[in-house]
């Protein structure tokens, strides 16, 4: 099978495509990335000399790009995405031009070529929160930012397409995915390197918002399950169900950095901060899946990546991720 992956040099899109080609040894894989801030060219060194890899630098937006990588492809993965929450709320305008106008490219293309099989790569958040009890995939779409907001619509595309243009596609939603490539404005790699710095680890609010954890491991495996097994049309729900509060990962991480808790420091909560995520995953098991990675084993193996790795992280603390973060949170970030 010949795979086009868009936003293949992003955390969990490259972490596809080394579980790919490591899996599959009949499989190759084009990615398609337009090297945003969080897209990586260092992400590609396990696997860039593969002669089953091959790299298109363009965006998923612009057409003509879109359809010289996806000419000839038996499939079509979508992991391209602005995903800060963060981010969408300072400035919307980009999640809208490229999660949603780029998915109606993509699915376009997709009709066009007559790709086997679109996979749309979404997410745990445009359920909303919930209180108790968990999300399954015919619960109602409900976003609270600017960033869930043009997720869900990406995925009503999906389905419409499948419906009205008779495409061949299904739609993954994982939850709060954690491991190597991460990049740090997000919780675990933030405040693995702020500890390892000794810079404040910012908590929203009063920290005490629920988060079900998932290895970036098992959740491609669960993404090439449903690819290959999933039914046509249909949504699948991809969790660990391992539910933690947001403080408790924040001191789990300053023990396994030798760091003590006076390094936390509370801020003002995010304008419209879901309080807990969780999804039924009963649908994706009966394909065959489990998690296998647990939490604490595969925080630790985290934490020692991070440690193990200063070459890839360095440089992005050093450059435009100390700016953003000095707006976020109004702290200096210390970079050496």
């Amino acid at each position: 099978m010949k795979i086009l992956v868009t936003g293949g040099a992003g955390f969990i899109g490259s972490n596809f495509v080394r579980f790919t080609l490591d899996s599959h040894s009949e499989d190759s894989v084009v990615v398609l990335d337009k090297l945003t801030y969080a897209g990586r060219r260092e992400n590609f060194k396990a696997f860039e000399n593969d002669p089953r890899f091959d790299f298109i630098e363009g965006d998923i937006c612009d057409p003509e790009a879109v359809r010289q990588a996806m000419e000839g492809c038996d499939a079509a993965i979508n992991f391209a995405a602005e995903t800060h929450v963060d981010r969408s709320i300072q400035e919307p305008g980009g999640f809208i031009q490229n999660n949603v106008y780029g998915t109606y490219v993509l699915l376009e293309a997709a009709r066009d070529l007559k790709v086997g099989r679109y996979l749309q790569v979404s997410t745990d958040e445009v359920y909303g929160s919930i209180d108790e009890g968990s999300f399954t995939e015919t619960s109602p779409l409900d976003p609270s930012s600017p960033y869930s907001a043009s997720k869900a619509s990406g995925d009503l595309q999906v389905s419409a397409f499948v419906h009205t243009s008779g495409i061949e596609a299904v739609i993954t939603r994982s939850s709060n995915n954690y491991g190597p490539n991460q990049y740090p404005e997000k919780l675990i790699p933030l405040c693995i390197l702020n500890a390892l710095g000794e810079d404040p680890l910012p908590v929203y609010g009063d920290g005490m918002q629920v988060r079900d954890w998932l290895h970036v491991t098992d959740n491609c495996k669960a993404i090439d399950i449903v690819l290959r097994r999933g039914k046509n049309g249909e949504v699948y729900n991809i969790g660990a169900e391992d539910e933690h509060k947001n403080i408790e990962v924040v001191r789990e991480l300053l023990r396994l950095t030798d760091r003590d808790e006076s390094l936390i420091e509370y801020v003002k909560d995010r304008p419209g901060h879901d309080r807990r995520y969780s999804l039924d995953c009963t649908k994706t098991k009966d394909l065959g899946w489990e998690p296998e990675v647990g939490f604490e084993t595969g925080l630790e193996q985290t934490v020692n990546w991070y440690k193990e790795n200063e070459w890839w992280w360095q440089p992005i603390r050093s450059g435009e991720y100390r700016d953003f973060y000095e707006r976020q949170y109004g702290k200096v970030l210390r970079t050496q």
